[in-house]
């Protein structure tokens, strides 16, 4: 028979000893090798310090010594003296008597060389893709399938602003933008399904301090042997400042394409080859060919001309100004053959068109149908009391129908109501559909609020996407609220074919009459703050109004008091902004601009808002009224120091419809002593337009005081550029929004050169504001503007610094 412990202890691959208590070897197995360069016979009698490496005799020696107190210990390391590339694994286990005294030691050494190289190499490669990971360029960020986060690199911390603790505590739903989450997640679940290995989207993260930050994602999932998913690998990209980019870019063009679309000439844009590039729905109707039609056709099948005497074809004058690079008027009169055949009489000016090195591309053709000049002026007054958009009256007439509504309730002693509709995070509407599907979602969402209303009652768009709803005869506040919830109803179920399913979400503000307010500002006002309370209350929902909800209005007196008191104690100030010649770059005028220093201390006060509550409240008149005089006193103080420098001063709708305005400006010219021509009064487009004939004949009597006119941020309103001939302004002002692209965007450019064109084609002078850059000056100049200002040649500045600027450049 077999002894089977003398077997096992000769089999064993490993070193088995047993030390007593002086540490000497009083047991070796004979295992398959021989270990430590020594029979294991050779090492009984022998102290286990004499077979020790000399690196590892410390440690294994305090292990052993525990183990003689009854401690069992393991060490790991190049233990026996002669085998450093050997690494071993060492138990040693106390060997106790019935009474728990401790006599000696087991020792059992197993060879782990290979195991221990591989660790290494294991180990090595978990740091290289350590170091890969966390150093890499881009985020990078290992998910668990419930979407936690498992680990991320340093990228992925800089760009949402968390720390890397921070972020393993936690998920993606947490950093996730609400709106893209649900897409987000569905991926995800597709891919754990099987359905996908790997996707990439463009979503919106939120900062920790709370902003949207735009990635690039993409996505795949690692799984075990089993298939069971592991973790997901994410990699990002922070595309924020291309969203910013591309975003600026689509307002421009959106800017350019509608305001080409409403001026009130027709225009025609054109290659070099007089090939059709571009039309205006103006000249759509004038010629009869659509835009799609038109595109790409020669000039002369589209803009056909003949004398209106002799019935002679005329040459297209589009060729003449392209070859003479210049500007060429239509001469004599003639009459534009429209596609079915009839004739309309027309006035024409043609402007090439240049790229930014001067060199000409095209040119456009700007015309107007002089048979409709009353009927234009007709719709001008149509437009300013519609809605051009929806159909609906705007807000020029609201005022009109509430006073006039509340007038037949008092009358008959009864209640109305006044309901103020906003449709809720309607900016991501424009934000993800473009703002012309934008317009096509207001003007279905106004088609449906009139679905909801009965004959009588009155539908108004107030602004943007807000609208007003006057309920002429209202029983209880109850018929009130059944309207409201009506309107929500039916907002809810607007669609514009093309889009997907809107669900539009309205909040809604109610004001009753008599019961909240007695007049038509009042009622409007009241309404307008219930509906804020609806918003800042979650949206979606309708609330009536109560005498608590006047914080933002007291906020607004408090703006209109404080400003009061700057007034009194002489807290505002004006700076000036040079206008410089666009040839030689020399300064030749100022705007002065208002600033109100001690304005910083009152919450959202900018300089447009605290003039915004002037407006309201009727301080602009006296406010405007400082800011003439104080520009007229300065303008005077430059003229007595030899240097006659105009000065521009804006002046606002409601003072300059003013009765007393003319007679305060005569008043300020006399006391001031200041030359007339050094004075300029900047009007909008808007105001300029408003008054009709009373306006012209205000116009035409400042001109005759001496007084220049300008027309200020001209291109955004509703102006037509060849009815600038009935207005006796001297300058016209193009809008910033123009500049900022007009050298590398062709539509801005040709828009900019229409404007140009035409302006000196009247005699006006052209003055281009907010420039910034040499290549817009440059441009501008080329393009034909006689004066620039922006902070290229100087942000606004007190009167001292530019006084110090006009001397030097008289020296």
């Amino acid at each position: 028979m077999r002894n089977w412990p003398e077997h096992v202890l000769r089999g064993i691959p490993a070193l088995v000893l047993y030390l007593d208590g002086d540490l000497r070897v009083r047991f070796a197995n004979t295992p398959p090798r021989r270990w430590g360069g020594m029979a294991p016979e050779a090492m009984v009698g022998r102290a286990v310090g004499e077979l020790l490496d000399g690196a590892s005799a410390a440690r294994v020696t305090e292990a052993l010594l525990g183990a003689l107190g009854g401690q069992a210990a393991t060490v790991d390391g190049v233990l026996l003296d002669g085998c450093a590339h050997r690494y071993m694994h060492a138990s040693f286990q106390p060997d106790a008597d019935a009474h728990g005294r401790v006599q000696g030691v087991f020792a059992v050494l197993i060879d782990i060389t290979e195991r221990h190289a591989l660790e290494l190499k294991l180990r090595e490669s978990e740091q290289r893709f350590f170091g890969a990971f966390q150093h890499a360029a881009i985020g990078m960020a290992l998910v668990r399938p419930d979407g936690r986060f498992l680990r991320v690199n340093q990228a992925v911390c800089r760009m949402l602003g968390y720390s890397e603790e921070e972020f393993l505590t936690l998920s993606i739903a947490d950093v996730t933008h609400p709106d893209d989450y649900a897409d987000d997640m569905a991926r995800l679940r597709e891919m754990l399904a099987g359905g996908t290995d790997a996707y990439q989207m463009e979503k919106r993260n939120l900062h920790k301090d709370g902003h949207v930050v735009h990635f690039q994602l993409s996505v795949s999932l690692v799984r075990d042997e089993h298939g069971k998913p592991l973790y997901f690998v994410s990699q990002v990209q922070d595309i924020s400042q291309r969203k910013q980019y591309e975003e600026a870019l689509f307002r421009e063009r959106e800017l350019a394409e509608v305001t080409l679309n409403s001026i009130g000439d027709a225009v025609i844009a054109a290659d070099l080859e007089l090939r059709v590039t571009a039309l205006n729905p103006v000249a759509e109707g004038l010629t009869g060919w659509s835009a799609g039609e038109a595109r790409g056709r020669p000039m002369d099948e589209v803009f056909r001309l003949c004398d209106a005497r002799t019935g002679a074809p005329l040459a297209n004058p589009l060729r003449a100004a392209i070859e003479r690079n210049a500007i060429v008027d239509l001469e004599g009169k003639a009459l534009l053959l429209h596609r079915n055949g009839f004739e309309t009489p027309i006035e024409d000016s043609s402007a090439p068109i240049h790229d930014r090195t001067g060199h000409a591309i095209g040119g456009v053709l700007v015309f107007r149908d002089v048979s409709e000049t009353r009927s234009l002026a007709l719709r001008m007054i149509h437009l300013s009391q519609i809605d051009t958009l929806t159909g609906l009256p705007n807000r020029s007439q609201l005022q009109s129908h509430i006073e006039r509504v509340v007038a037949t309730a008092h009358r008959r002693q009864q209640r109305c109501a006044l309901l103020y509709l906003d449709i809720d995070h309607f900016k991501r509407i424009n934000e993800q559909h473009g703002p012309a599907n934008g317009d096509r979602v207001l003007r279905a969402f106004a088609a449906q609020l009139r679905q909801a209303l009965h004959d009588d009652d009155l539908l108004c768009r107030h602004h943007g996407d807000e609208f007003v709803v006057l309920l002429p005869q209202v029983q209880a506040p109850g018929q009130a609220a059944s309207a409201a919830q009506r309107l929500i109803a039916y907002g809810e179920h607007t669609a514009v074919p093309g889009l997907p399913e809107l669900a539009l979400r309205v909040s809604v503000g109610i004001s009753l009459f008599p019961d909240d307010a007695v007049d038509a500002d009042a009622l409007l006002r009241n309404a307008d703050s219930a509906m804020y309370e609806v918003k800042i209350g979650g949206r979606h929902g309708y609330r009536f109004f109560t005498a608590s909800m006047n914080e933002r209005a007291a906020a607004r007196r408090r703006i209109e008091a404080e400003l009061r008191r700057a007034m009194t104690r002489g807290d505002l100030i004006l700076h000036y902004q040079p206008k410089v010649d666009a040839v030689n770059e020399r300064i030749v005028g100022a705007e002065a601009l208002l600033r109100w220093p001690g304005a910083e201390g009152l919450a959202h006060c900018a300089t447009e808002q605290f003039v915004a509550v002037a407006e309201d409240t009727g301080l602009i008149v006296p406010l405007g009224a400082w800011v003439l005089r104080e520009a007229c006193r300065q303008a005077h103080r430059w003229q007595r120091g030899g240097v006659g420098l105009p000065v521009a001063v804006n002046v606002s709708a409601l003072q300059f419809q003013h009765a007393g305005f003319l007679a305060e400006l005569e008043a300020v010219l006399a006391e001031c002593a200041l030359d007339p021509s050094l004075l300029e009064l900047e009007l909008t487009e808007r105001t300029v337009m408003a008054g009709g004939d009373a306006t012209i004949a205000l116009l035409q009597r400042i001109r005759r005081c001496g007084v220049r006119l300008s027309l200020d941020d001209f291109g955004t309103g509703y102006c037509s550029l060849s009815y600038l001939k009935h207005f006796p302004v001297d300058a016209l002002k193009i809008d910033r929004a123009f500049v900022r692209d007009v050298e590398s965007d062709s539509d801005t450019a040709a828009i900019t050169q229409a404007i140009i064109a035409m302006a000196r084609s009247l005699g006006k002078v052209v003055v281009a504001e907010g420039v910034e850059t040499r290549a817009q000056a440059e441009y501008l100049r080329a393009a034909g503007c006689a004066q620039l200002q922006g902070f290229l040649y100087g942000e606004p500045m007190a009167a001292a610094v530019l006084g110090e600027r006009l001397a030097a450049q008289r020296r």
